[in-house]
């Protein structure tokens, strides 16, 4: 049963100058709810908005989970004012921005979980991990590293450099999930990586990794979806 009522084009003006478009789901007041998440789109050049099908499938599922859930269309997108970034710099700092304005009108949230999907999971890392009183928690769907440098203008120092801070962090939490029959990355691409990210000087967050199989990019086929909702509530309630 959906405990929330759903709030849709909604919009928030941010510090860094823009206003975004967001669809924003309220748990009923008397649940009381601390737990906020915010989804992010695939990459816009390629058509990705709030209204990706993924995205909506895994709002339902924190929906039920007595979630506030935020999902916006970054700049340049659909309502949203600005133009897209080549780096994705700016795309992170109004991801901050964002947290910032929600927690500042909701402070009894001690709970934030940032979720990037494709492209969107780039912007997500550059979120940092939040002070002490905000538990924060990332979870990286189909983390894009094989096309990483041609997504971000070959901006791919600052990517490695937040996974770097959020795995070294004792207070965070970090999710990787991706299919192995994923179009853009390889398993053995994936499977290198993440060795590669398991082995980092000073690794203290808690890191897991969920392969999914028989699941593409874009988590079309029931199995897939199944499976990654199956991975995400198992994550969020240990």
């Amino acid at each position: 049963m959906v405990l929330s009522v759903q709030i849709s084009e909604d919009s928030r003006s941010v510090s860094t100058g823009v206003t975004l478009q967001v669809d924003i789901c309220y748990p009923r007041p008397e649940l009381n709810s601390k737990k906020l998440a915010i989804l992010l789109h695939p990459w816009s050049w390629l058509g990705g908005n709030m209204h990706e099908p993924t995205l909506k499938v895994l709002t339902r599922l924190l929906q039920d989970k007595n979630y506030y859930v935020i999902r916006y269309n970054s700049r340049g997108v659909g309502k949203s004012s600005g133009w897209p970034s080549l780096t994705g710099k700016a795309e992170g700092e109004d991801l901050k921005a964002l947290v910032q304005d929600f927690l500042a009108t909701k402070p009894e949230i001690d709970s934030l979980t940032v979720i990037g999907y494709s492209y969107g999971s780039l912007i997500a890392s550059l979120h940092p991990v939040l002070n002490p009183k905000v538990k924060t928690s990332h979870i990286l769907l189909s983390y894009p590293i094989s096309p990483r440098g041609l997504l971000t203008m070959f901006h791919t120092g600052m990517y490695s450099l937040a996974l770097r801070d959020i795995l070294c962090n004792p207070g965070a939490r970090l999710l990787l999930i991706y299919g192995d029959k994923d179009e853009f990355t390889s398993k053995s691409k994936y499977d290198e990586w993440v060795d590669t990210l398991g082995q980092i000087d000073g690794l203290k967050a808690k890191f897991d990794v969920v392969p999914v199989m028989d699941a593409g990019h874009f988590w079309q086929s029931d199995g897939a979806r199944t499976a990654l909702q199956q991975a995400i509530d198992n994550w969020i309630s240990s």
